[in-house]
């Protein structure tokens, strides 16, 4: 089958920015997507990726800090070495227009007569999002070829802001510019519920509410806030994991089949479940935080996340929820599925 955006011109020169290359996102997930994509000759000769941030870090920096989550095999080290080679640091101001037009300056040396495809990865704080599109649209976009901007989720804390920050990018760039991403969906479970679904005869006769009691999607991570604490207490638990990692996947256990496997079919049927869903009633909503183990013997799992020194003090966010929710419709109908996520939650804490 022909997916769209499954073909690229080798003759023109792409270029990649991860905007806030020094964070968790972009050394966890970014980095090494990018190293497999490059090793699997998966994108096009002439990719060059530029890190951006506002960390001063040298290049040699920049890869002490990814390389512990590249999985490179020793046959593969040559490789590796290549890839970094493609690969440039700059630390610049999200709110300087001066350190973008010199971003567009090294972005524009390799370039062949003044052509290439730009792509910006915002792996940045969404209170960011906005300013720093703006300068993208200002300083970064005087080149022939198309601009691509990928935001990461969260796309505003509620409805209001997220209407906000959606009109804001439509006065910038045309929707097929944008891609909004939620990166817990690259994860090969995740891809293959689809196959899993549909792909089965024998299970998906089955998949009703006569024949499933309730449906439990769990995540739990064994670690804490870690020194991040100031970033998750202004979002917390739900609006972290739950409201978007989690609902992509009950939406993808619940949905009915799509017409094709196209992006706007799948996300049709995905609109439909959650059209269905009820709100949330408190009484069917768990939440908490994770507490230290003093008896731990690994020193991060004696410390609850109100000793992260980057909580403020007294904080109320939760750091695990567990909720309820209900798909009215003649599949599921009476069927719970129960949502749970967690930091913190795979030790003794």
């Amino acid at each position: 089958m022909d997916v769209e955006g499954a073909h690229y011109d080798q003759n023109i020169t792409h270029l990649i920015v991860v905007m806030g290359a020094s964070g968790d996102l972009a050394k966890k997930k970014i980095y090494p997507t990018l190293w497999m994509l490059f090793r699997d000759k998966l994108i096009p000769d002439e990719t060059f990726i530029y890190g951006y941030s506002r960390s001063k870090l040298t290049m040699e920096q920049l890869i002490s800090n990814v390389s512990p989550y590249l999985k490179c095999n020793e046959n593969e080290k040559e490789r590796l070495a290549e890839f970094w080679s493609y690969n440039f640091y700059i630390a610049g101001s999200y709110d300087s227009s001066a350190d973008y037009r010199s971003l567009n300056v090294k972005l524009s040396k390799h370039e062949i007569a003044g052509i290439s495809n730009r792509l910006f990865y915002l792996a940045i704080p969404p209170s960011l999002f906005e300013v720093t599109t703006s300068h993208i649209h200002e300083t970064c976009m005087d080149h022939k070829g198309w601009t691509r901007v990928i935001i990461e989720k969260p796309f505003g804390r509620d409805a209001a802001s997220s209407l906000k920050l959606s009109d804001h990018l439509a006065k910038l760039f045309s929707e097929d510019q944008v891609y909004r991403i939620d990166h817990y969906l690259g994860k090969e479970m995740v891809q293959n519920l689809m196959t899993l679904r549909f792909g089965n005869r024998i299970l998906n006769t089955g998949w009703n509410r006569d024949n499933i009691a309730q449906v439990q999607i769990t995540f739990k991570e064994p670690f804490g806030t870690e020194g991040r604490g100031g970033y998750f207490d202004s979002f917390g638990i739900i609006r972290d994991v739950m409201q978007n990692h989690l609902l992509q996947i009950l939406s993808l256990v619940a949905m009915e089949k799509p017409a094709t496997i196209h992006p706007d079919d799948v996300r049709n049927e995905k609109v439909k479940v959650l059209k269905c869903i009820p709100k949330v009633q408190m009484s069917d909503v768990v939440l908490g935080q994770y507490v230290g183990n003093s008896e731990a013997e690994e020193e991060h799992k004696k410390f609850g996340y109100s000793d992260d020194k980057t909580v403020p003090s007294g904080s109320k966010t939760a750091t695990f929820a567990s909720a309820v929710l209900k798909i009215n419709n003649e599949r599921w109908d009476g069927v719970p599925f129960i949502l749970k996520c967690g930091k913190g939650i795979c030790f003794s804490n």
